[in-house]
């Protein structure tokens, strides 16, 4: 009988504790949101890039991606934005989300020495206009074309947004392919840049971006070749005297998440994160596009001078990116087709 009355107290004191503990949430589950019904850990998701802070990227990451995360998941999830390479340059953030220590970046293509097809959209003088960009990319070729980044590096791709259409800023008028021989150009320490540069005459000097104001400002170099909105946004129209609307070729950026990170979430915090990503990076795609007029006319009212090239000039560009081609279609068996594929959705 004394056994039966003192298991039915202890009985009573595991029920009481652990409706106790029921109600405090449980340990794992603190801080989580929604009342505990069903409790989700709330996580932080720190979001890397190299921009300035006002350029279009960070806006749609602030204005877009961190407010439909954070209320899409209920609380759940929150956004932490390091803008302007505050966690490292292009290459320490990116591995950064790579190793898990960031969950998500913005890099540009700067896997492509190992995960090939991510060169793809950079390659030179490929794609004719903004929307040519957005079909290919977000179609089953810009599948094709990340098909291979989370098994060879461990990040899950998200959606693409836009860099824009590359430009040589300098401190001298372009007005031929001559003008680019002996010109000392910065271009990030990419294979396919350089050769880019070389190929036109220019001597390029591989460098981060958080070390172009300066380089430029020093006169280490003589010019380099971006976006106009970063030149703007980064404000080296202070120190750049020409642009030369070359558009030699496109530079995207891409969503990316730890893979580890990413799998570990519920399957309602995931699509909330994708969604973002879509939204935040097509606004991204639009605010590029609308950007340019006023880019330009705030840089020729800080005292730049603009040359758009005449059929020659183009004509002579791309001739000189002959080379580069042989070279991608004989090391790709797949690279040919890949070409054409994209060329014909311009049409």
């Amino acid at each position: 009988m004394k056994n039966k009355k003192a298991f039915a107290v202890l009985s009573s004191v595991a029920l009481v504790s652990s409706v106790f503990l029921a109600a405090c949430g449980g340990g794992e589950q603190s801080g989580s949101a929604e009342n505990g019904e069903g409790a989700v850990k709330a996580q932080t998701i720190k979001v890397a890039n190299y921009f300035a802070t006002d350029h279009p990227q960070n806006v749609a990451l602030n204005e877009k991606f961190k407010p439909l995360v954070e209320e899409g998941s209920k609380g759940t999830l929150k956004v932490e934005i390091y803008d302007n390479s505050k966690l490292g340059a292009e290459q320490e953030f990116y591995d950064g989300v790579r190793n898990g220590t960031i969950e998500m970046g913005i890099p540009g293509m700067i896997m492509q020495a190992d995960v090939e097809k991510m060169a793809v959209p950079e390659w030179p003088f490929l794609f004719k206009d903004y929307d040519h960009v957005e079909k290919v990319l977000n179609g089953p070729i810009g599948e094709e074309i990340t098909a291979d980044l989370e098994s060879k590096h461990g990040v899950t791709p998200l959606a693409w947004s836009a860099n824009g259409f590359r430009m040589f800023s300098s401190n001298k008028t372009l007005s031929s392919i001559d003008d680019f021989k002996g010109l000392r150009v910065r271009m990030p320490s990419i294979p396919n840049y350089i050769r880019q540069g070389e190929l036109l005459g220019a001597n390029v000097t591989p460098m981060p971006i958080s070390e172009v104001f300066t380089a430029l400002e020093q006169k280490v170099v003589d010019g380099q070749d971006n976006p106009i909105a970063t030149v703007r946004a980064s404000g080296w129209y202070e120190v750049q005297s020409d642009i030369l609307e070359s558009n030699h070729m496109f530079s995207p950026n891409i969503y990316i998440i730890n893979s580890k990170f990413f799998n570990g979430l519920t399957p309602e915090q995931q699509q909330v994160i994708r969604d973002a990503a879509a939204e935040s990076a097509k606004y991204e795609f639009e605010l590029m596009k609308k950007s340019y007029a006023d880019d330009k006319k705030f840089l020729e009212d800080n005292g730049v001078k603009f040359t758009t090239p005449d059929d020659k000039f183009k004509a002579d560009m791309e001739n000189a990116m002959k080379p580069l081609y042989d070279d991608i279609f004989a090391k790709y068996p797949w690279a040919k087709d890949m070409y054409d594929k994209i060329k014909a959705e311009a049409k």
